[in-house]
């Protein structure tokens, strides 16, 4: 059955990813807000096919409060990515940018404001980086960052990457930072099993801090449904 379920999601998903891609596209002739209004349809139609095609629930613990910040997301699978759109009120994500490259798919991350970094680009990616945060946070929108870098395995807890503290440091935001563990269910592969993915929603932290202290306070915190996991077992 999960086999069954799994490909009866992908038979679904990559189809209706590519209506809301091209209604994406048409929307965005007529303003911003029409765009964010598809892509948040695009996250909302892959939150139902996970609940009622895979059988995979969502519980999300604590709130993101409203108005901008700086969402610092662990990332184990491509679910993340689409479930923060919904629980996070459309915020802009920073990816990289092999990803804008894909065709249409990639114009259309781009209207909807997505932010693409070169992770070899130095500084000068690093202030393409702040100058489009910068148009984020005007419109009072939260900008997302998978301080971790990159999808990590279920159970890994690598350091932030050096990128991380310096946005924090050039932004001023305060950071919410979300533990989550969608690795156990949604893997690379096809295969998705049911059961349960927990977002866990951390206590905001301020703008200023020194590096050491936001990097050991995120790392935590976003590590918090992972090691919440190894201490019961």
């Amino acid at each position: 059955m999960t086999v069954l379920r799994s490909l009866l999601y992908t038979l679904l998903f990559y189809p209706g990813t590519l209506g809301f891609v091209i209604a994406g596209l048409l929307a965005s002739l007529i303003g911003q807000r029409q765009t964010e209004a598809v892509v948040l349809g695009w996250s909302r139609w892959n939150h139902w096919l996970a609940r009622f095609v895979l059988n995979i629930n969502t519980r999300i613990e604590g709130l993101i409060p409203p108005g901008p910040h700086l969402l610092a997301v662990k990332h184990q699978s491509m679910f993340e990515t689409l479930e923060i759109v919904r629980i996070g009120r459309c915020p802009a994500v920073v990816m990289k940018r092999q990803l804008g490259a894909i065709p249409l798919f990639g114009r259309l991350t781009r209207l909807y404001g997505n932010i693409e970094v070169d992770r070899k680009g130095g500084a000068k990616a690093l202030r393409d980086l702040l100058a489009a945060s910068a148009k984020v946070i005007a419109a009072r929108r939260s900008v997302v960052i998978f301080p971790e870098g990159t999808r990590v395995a279920v159970g890994a807890t690598p350091p932030l990457q050096p990128g991380f503290s310096g946005l924090y440091r050039a932004l001023r935001l305060p950071v919410v930072p979300i533990a989550m563990d969608s690795g156990r269910l949604w893997g690379h592969g096809l295969i998705k099993r049911p059961g349960t993915i927990t977002f866990r929603i951390g206590e905001t932290i301020p703008p200023g801090l020194k590096r050491d202290e936001i990097e050991a306070r995120v790392h935590a915190a976003i590590n918090a449904v992972e090691l919440g996991a190894e201490a019961s077992s």
